[in-house]
């Protein structure tokens, strides 16, 4: 494997690493209060614990395609969109969780920087499984 391969995989599986905890973590395992408030913030709180069951599978599942040796980067680019989209909501629905210790602008950046490299090291080394 050479170097570019070594790059491809440690951000592919740093960027599953972080869906996978984030799915099952604070959405599965430990229902965090923050994710009760931000789903409560749009109106939804009667669905909150329902909706973070679903969004923790649904990020353990793209955790999961992410880690898998696929050829297709779609599973990056959903990623991306993901956190694009999310950070988005959290701007609109929770803004105060923007300035937080370990808020979503720092973790969704740099797991978005992470999903760039990923995706660019895998363009440029078309081999990389």
């Amino acid at each position: 494997m050479d170097v570019l391969q070594r790059i491809h995989w440690v951000a592919r599986l740093s960027v599953a690493g972080v869906f996978l905890y984030h799915g099952l973590v604070p959405k599965i395992l430990w229902l965090s209060p923050t994710e009760l408030a931000m789903i409560e913030a749009q109106g939804l709180g009667q669905y909150a614990p329902q909706i973070a069951m679903a969004g923790g599978v649904a990020e353990i599942i793209l955790g999961l395609l992410i880690a898998l040796p696929l050829r297709s980067s779609l599973p990056l680019l959903v990623a991306g969109v993901a956190l694009i989209g999310l950070l988005a909501d959290v701007a609109l629905f929770s803004p105060g969780l923007l300035v937080d210790a370990f808020n979503p602008v720092t973790v969704n950046l740099a797991t978005l920087a992470l999903v760039w490299i990923a995706w660019i090291s895998k363009e440029s080394h078309k081999n990389i499984p």
